[in-house]
């Protein structure tokens, strides 16, 4: 299979979909990778160490997408990709669909085939490839929220581990699952006062056995998160619902209960947002303010740490585009339904149901693709 790797051109989007070790290891299986010049420098591989694990150089973005049959990418495509993406071509790449119409319209009239990382889903419910951004999110969402509670960054100018003789900051998170609970074992790590809202006791079961005493578990319900976020100096949205929009559990009415220069970070913004008054912000510009309350919300945290996200999300990426190299997209989602499950937009039809429904689109089933 003849493999593409564009320049990530989101802004200030420095990962890259294919290190020069998984270049190696599909070149070594008698495919053909092509990488766009410049395409890893970000991340910290230059061109000559891609040359030299097999891979070729492509001067532009046009000539990778103009030549491959699969596309490799880390975000999805922004508007000025989607005339370069071909009939029939594979996209594998993070897409977050449910909240994003434009993009999702240009895919089904492009008649490509979306194969999205956030999709791909184990028996056991687990996402691998959205896992590794998520952990780094998580942890990610602390560092930032301690940063922007600082008062020259209009925050209320709270140390998030207090000191001696001084409490330390009440760190809220909406949501126990992986950027949940990485954010959790930062802030608590840092001698915040953490406490985790879900929807599963179950899961808060677990969290209360595997968390230090500074973390505590609390059941995510309307009443209750009004009455903490009064009291709250950083509120972490971690709410995921695989392939689908993000609930709003705080909305704007909430935000006059916070006291002003409350941090609000929206882990979830890429999938719509779990804070109705967050949007999509960029590196570049990264926060807004709204009633005195700092609102953080940037689409592509991990890639602000290109290094580790790259290397991280290109372990679990690696075996799953091997198999879509070595047996075709196809052969592979019948062998596999863990790939079956990331098939999101098959040639101008959508077959994710919760893409569909999010903007109230016809859906067609995914197996009538995969019959022999």
């Amino acid at each position: 299979m003849i493999i593409g790797v564009p320049k990530e051109i989101k802004n200030n989007e420095n990962r890259v979909a294919l290190t020069p070790a998984g270049a190696k290891e599909l070149v070594k299986r008698g495919h053909v990778v092509y990488v766009q010049h410049t395409a890893g420098e970000g991340s910290g591989f230059l061109d000559e160490e891609y040359v030299a694990a097999g891979a070729q150089i492509l001067p532009t973005i046009e000539d990778t997408y103009a030549i491959a049959e699969m596309i490799m990418k880390v975000k999805e495509p922004i508007e000025s990709e989607y005339a370069l993406i071909k009939e029939d071509q594979l996209l594998f790449t993070y897409f977050h669909f449910a909240s994003h119409e434009p993009l999702t319209k240009a895919m089904v009239e492009n008649k490509s085939v979306c194969l999205a990382y956030e999709t791909v889903e184990k028996a056991d419910r687990s996402l691998p490839l959205l896992i590794p951004m998520s952990e780094v999110a998580g942890r990610m969402a602390v560092q930032k929220g301690a940063n922007y509670l600082e008062k020259p960054l209009k925050g209320r100018g709270i140390l998030l581990g207090g000191v001696p003789g001084v409490l330390p900051a009440k760190v809220l998170i909406l949501g126990g699952g992986i950027v949940g609970t990485q954010a959790a074992w930062m802030a608590a790590g840092l001698g915040a006062d953490v406490t985790i809202m879900d929807v599963s006791l179950q899961r808060m079961r677990y969290l209360d056995d595997v968390m230090p005493p500074n973390v505590n578990t609390m059941m995510s319900n309307e009443y209750n998160i009004r009455k903490l976020i009064k009291q709250a100096d950083l509120i972490i949205g971690a709410v995921l619902i695989p392939g689908a929009k993000a609930p709003h559990l705080i909305t704007r009415d909430m935000l006059k209960e916070m006291v002003p220069g409350t941090v609000l970070v929206d882990v979830a913004v890429d999938q719509g947002g779990c804070i109705e008054t967050c949007k999509p912000t960029t590196h570049e510009n990264p926060t807004f303010i709204i009633d005195d309350v700092v609102h953080y919300c940037v689409a592509n945290m991990p890639g602000a740490v290109p290094y580790t996200s790259t290397l991280a999300l290109t372990n679990a990426t690696l075996p799953y585009a091997i198999q879509l190299a070595d047996k075709g997209w196809k052969q592979a989602c019948i062998d596999n339904n863990e790939l079956k499950l990331g098939l999101n937009v098959i040639q101008g039809e959508i077959v994710y149901k919760a893409v569909a429904d999010a903007f109230d689109m016809p859906y067609a089933m995914v197996d009538k693709y995969l019959m022999d």
